[in-house]
């Protein structure tokens, strides 16, 4: 995962270099973290779409996802910049409201991509559609343990909209198509693989006859995975988890995570720049728009499609 991460990285900072000094329009993207792959993934994105449609993409964001503040600082500074547009995702689903309202009274258009908010005042949102990927993920996990047994959730932290999009509809579903399943735990990894990590060692502490995880995020699919290798529940307890990156791609291939649910984050960083430009260009964009996840297992990772998925063609940052 460091090495995709590093290069990803290397990459768009090539492009953010070469873009600087020129009297191009200004986006600023600003995600709710930098760590981990897919917020990587999204800048590639959304660096590419700078390239494609000659405006200049300024991103920054706080370190933890859990930085609501600083995230609320970082989109100050840029109504203060005046730059042409936003593209944010939010942290907090109500913490931003204020930033977002203001970004649009002073005729800064707002593209709110990944992970939603409860006001109405912006121009997009753009997203993976979130409830059905819970849903994906209930119905796969169910596949995995026979339609019967007793299961746990990592969720990912409080306040995400679209990590709590997939668990809210992860148990409905549960509840109403698999009623022989019980989920028998619930708790945040905060974003954090340590942190999750830890959460994963209680479930299976309290539950040793526990038959299934589903992990809601990145760092709650890693810290999960760590928990089953080191006691050796690879394949015994099925994880079902969400997005990807090296040690994740490389667990599925062994066995230690059943399945993932991927999203297509270059795309969600390119897409959330073009609704920008269309729109200082005098073309409307849709309120909402949703792209679909899909769900891969060992036997996909040598598929063409799979492999064009997650492993974009980055040579056009060079």
């Amino acid at each position: 995962m460091r090495k995709t991460v590093a290069l990803l990285t290397v990459l768009a900072g090539c492009y953010a270099c070469r873009s600087s000094g020129t009297n191009q329009k200004v986006i600023a993207i600003i995600p709710k973290g930098t760590a981990a792959l897919f917020w990587q993934s999204v800048h590639s994105g959304a660096m590419a779409a700078g390239r494609d449609f000659h405006v200049t993409v300024l991103w920054n964001g706080p370190a933890l996802e859990t930085d609501f503040s600083r995230q609320i600082q970082i989109v100050d500074s840029m109504i203060a910049r005046h730059v042409d547009g936003i593209g944010v995702s939010a942290s907090d689903h109500t913490a931003l409201n204020g930033v977002i309202e203001r970004a649009t009274r002073v005729g800064i258009p707002v593209t709110v991509f990944d992970s939603g908010v409860s006001t109405t005042e912006y121009m997009t949102f753009l997203a993976t559609n979130n409830s059905e990927a819970g849903e994906m993920a209930a119905r796969k996990l169910a596949e995995l343990v026979q339609g019967k047994g007793k299961v746990a959730m990592l969720r990912h932290v409080p306040g995400s909209v679209s990590t709590g999009d997939r668990e809210t509809r992860f148990e409905e579903v549960m509840a109403k198509d698999f009623p022989q399943i019980r989920i028998v735990a619930r708790q945040f990894g905060m974003a954090e693989p340590a942190k999750a990590q830890a959460a994963a060692e209680n479930f299976l502490s309290a539950h040793p006859d526990l038959d299934g995880i589903f992990a809601s995020g990145e760092a709650s699919t890693l810290g999960a995975a760590q928990a089953l290798k080191g006691r050796r529940l690879g394949g015994k307890v099925r994880l079902v988890g969400f997005d990807f990156g090296d040690e994740l791609l490389a667990d599925l291939r062994t066995g230690i995570i059943s399945a993932l649910i991927v999203q297509d984050p270059f795309r969600i960083g390119y897409d959330t720049v073009k609704t920008l430009v269309d729109k200082l260009n005098g073309r409307s964009s849709p309120k909402r728009i949703d792209l679909t996840a899909r769900v891969i297992i060992a036997a996909d990772l040598d598929k063409p499609e799979i492999k064009a998925l997650l492993f974009p063609d980055l040579r056009h940052l060079n």
